[in-house]
């Protein structure tokens, strides 16, 4: 079983293998022509079962084979322009050789001795995102697994820095977090998991555009200052899930200013703005922010995972420090050997920082920016095309690249009947392959979803989907009328 490890006797068979592999998956990226094969769980689950985990094929090939019929033929492909559900991103060929390479060196991030100059790379492109977002010069920040993750280390660092957990006693049911009605869920689990109560993380309504209002968070902190309760931080979102809207970030930074809370901002989506050559100007005032979140994976259009989350102020990531004599002892401190394990809540860490570091090696900054301009810009051509379409109820002109609408048929005025004709017409799209959407609710009513991030979607594949989608809820609405006449 020796063979198997990968080492300098092995170079050559691990050259063989994954360039077997390689050719599989780009032979499947040439010819897949729908992002997905509307394949059921019915139907894929008994393949998977049936393999014998304890029996193994001994071949490579074989076991390419085998991948074929369980995975790369029924994977859903975000690559393809006509995927438009979800923050899932097409890649760049630079950020997948980074994956290729990290994966096989297997550095991990944790400590110096790890990885050596991986921990300098992360450290130089953490730096490169406080420069672009604007912090100051005792920004700092590391990568994490995801948005989630993020949110929850800044939140904790919030908490921490937060009086009353500074003062005798358990004042953590004093704190409060304010975060829009369509701000992230990871707000709300994350308070759950820093054993905040139930009603810490107060919803601040938004206006018609889907934002933040000001107005109204000032009442809540007011009134937070009146109960004698302690505003531990204010998130804004810069790109909510949903509708892609930006939180006004100048007005939330002054009321932050003036009643003491954490400034956090929520940039996951929206952070491809800071490589954007025409758009920086929306994210205007996140420089002002105590800690951003940031997705690579999303709007930079790197694989899953690549997040960081970024601090103004390096000193308060020592509330997530923790030293272990076999892995990071304080002596190592005095010593300046940078261990990035200090700023984290993980330990085992892969090298994700690669991908964008080949990325920008490779494309540059104004390549990325480009690319989601481009996404944004196609985001307002659709806009228009639904805006002018009355088969269809838009609810917001797009900030950035999501398009949330309704079919609304013309016969029908039903808003549970619509609904039904909405839901239906997604799984329908889904069960075709030959588009999948997203779906959320409005206002209690169901509504359907365009998330726009591969720059190869056109206006053309946008009319078409449209299209689709009302034919399935026109055949649903029919059918449905069929049964009651």
């Amino acid at each position: 079983m020796r063979s198997h490890l990968l080492n300098d006797t092995t170079a050559e068979r691990y050259r063989r293998s994954v360039t077997e592999g390689i050719e599989r998956v780009a032979a499947k990226l040439a010819t897949t022509d729908r992002p997905f094969t509307g394949v059921t769980v019915d139907a894929l689950a008994p393949r998977i079962e049936r393999i014998d985990l304890d029996r193994p094929l001994h071949d490579t090939s074989a076991v390419l084979d085998e991948l074929e019929e369980v995975y790369l033929r029924d994977a859903i492909y975000f690559h393809h322009p006509r995927y438009l559900a979800h923050l899932n991103c097409p890649v760049v060929i630079p950020a997948v050789l980074g994956e290729a390479v990290l994966s096989a060196v297997n550095s991990s991030l944790d400590t110096w001795d790890q990885s050596a100059g991986g921990t300098l790379i992360e450290r130089r492109l953490i730096d490169w995102t406080n420069e672009r977002i604007g912090l100051g010069p005792a920004a700092d920040g590391v990568f994490t697994s995801g948005g989630s993750q993020s949110n929850l280390q800044a939140l904790l660092l919030a908490r921490e820095e937060a009086k009353p957990v500074n003062e005798p006693g358990d004042n953590a049911a004093k704190l409060r977090v304010f975060a829009s009605e369509v701000s992230h869920f990871s707000v709300k689990k994350s308070a759950k998991l820093l054993g905040l109560g139930a009603d810490s993380v107060v919803s601040i309504p938004v206006d018609q555009d889907k934002r933040m209002q000001t107005l109204a968070l000032a009442h809540e902190l007011e009134r937070c200052e009146r109960d004698g309760l302690v505003p531990m931080a204010v998130v804004a979102t810069a790109g909510t899930t949903d509708f892609g809207s930006i939180d006004p970030l100048p007005e939330i930074a002054q009321l932050c200013a003036q009643f003491g809370a954490w400034m956090h901002v929520d940039a996951a989506y929206g952070c491809g703005l800071l490589t954007s050559l025409k758009n920086r100007d929306r994210l205007e005032g996140i420089e002002r922010a105590d800690s951003v979140t940031v997705d690579y994976h999303k709007s930079f259009f790197q694989p899953v995972s690549s997040s960081a989350v970024l601090v103004r102020d390096a000193a308060t990531l020592r509330h997530a420090t923790y030293h272990a004599e076999y892995l990071n002892p304080r002596r190592m401190v005095q010593e300046r050997i940078p261990n990035q394990v200090d700023k984290s809540l993980q330990t085992t860490r892969r090298f994700d920082a690669l991908k964008l570091w080949m990325t920008l090696r490779v494309m540059g900054a104004d390549g990325i920016g480009e690319l989601f301009d481009e996404v944004c810009d196609l985001a307002q051509e659709g806009w228009k095309l639904i805006v002018a379409d009355p088969r269809f109820d838009v609810v917001v002109e797009p900030s950035l690249s999501t398009l949330v609408f309704r079919f609304i048929p013309a016969a029908v005025t039903d808003p549970a009947e619509i609904d039904r004709a909405n839901l239906y017409a997604r799984k329908a799209l889904f069960a075709s392959g030959d588009a999948v959407v997203a779906g959320t609710k409005v206002g209690g009513r169901h509504y359907l979803k365009f998330t726009l991030l591969n720059p190869e979607t056109t206006a053309d594949d946008i009319a078409a989907v449209l299209d689709l989608i009302a034919g399935h809820a026109e055949q649903y609405l029919g059918e449905s009328l069929d049964r009651a006449s």
